[in-house]
């Protein structure tokens, strides 16, 4: 990772900053396409748009759209359930505004995210008796994530479709995504594609890394942040 792109990415994102969000949506991924592809981690370091950082644990960053994002509701439930990106607008919505922090130290304040409320999924399919938590796939093939059931049940877990009032981006996570927004970035999974009910909780890539299972900001992790509530 030579220093002339990481000055040109520099340049890029302040120049995507002055002429606004449609040209540094396209900046964005850019970045987080060499982010992804970046062994040395460097470019994590780099903000985009609005102050976030990308990270990846593909080598890509994956797309779905309209015609073939499927979102599934299974495990242990009486009613699995796939939905489109139309079922899901098509859904009450539920609109968010918090600071979004980073478990490396980052923070983007006053962040909106809207979409459909979590426990609104799980109660349409009806969660068995025995389920105690979920586990999160994501269609870049990678990334999990998991929550406990008290936890997935709070109003502020949310499924999101619009971030900042504009449909997620791919290098967002999107078409879709989770936002938990009480925790550290890292358990709002990107990509999201599979909502599995499971008896206990399942730790998701960065738990294996030494990421607390439970993430709240400012109580976990070894950090004390102000909470993003």
């Amino acid at each position: 990772m030579g220093r002339r792109v990481i000055l040109g990415m520099l340049g890029l994102g302040a120049v995507g900053v002055g002429v606004g969000s449609a040209v540094q949506g396209k900046l964005d991924t850019i970045l987080a396409s060499v982010s992804a592809k970046d062994p040395t981690g460097v470019t994590g370091l780099l903000p985009g748009g609005g102050g976030f950082r990308f990270y990846s644990v593909s080598n890509s960053i994956p797309h779905r759209g309209e015609n073939d994002y499927r979102l599934t509701v299974g495990g242990l439930v009486d009613k699995p359930v796939s939905y489109r990106l139309a079922d899901l607008r098509a859904l009450p919505q539920v609109r968010m505004v918090h600071d979004v922090q980073c478990v490396t130290g980052w923070r983007v304040p006053s962040t909106a995210f809207s979409g459909v409320r979590l426990s609104t999924l799980l109660d349409a399919a009806g969660v068995q008796a025995k389920g105690g938590a979920i586990r999160f796939n994501c269609f870049d093939g990678v990334y999990t994530e998991s929550l406990t059931m008290e936890q997935a049940r709070r109003p502020d877990m949310l499924v999101a479709l619009t971030m900042n009032d504009k449909p997620v981006t791919d290098a967002h996570g999107g078409p879709v995504r989770l936002y938990a927004a009480p925790m550290y970035f890292y358990k709002s999974a990107k990509w999201l594609s599979g909502i599995t009910v499971t008896k206990d909780v399942e730790p998701g890539y960065w738990e294996h890394y030494g990421y607390d299972v439970d993430g709240w900001v400012g109580t976990s992790n070894g950090r004390h942040d102000d909470p993003t509530t």
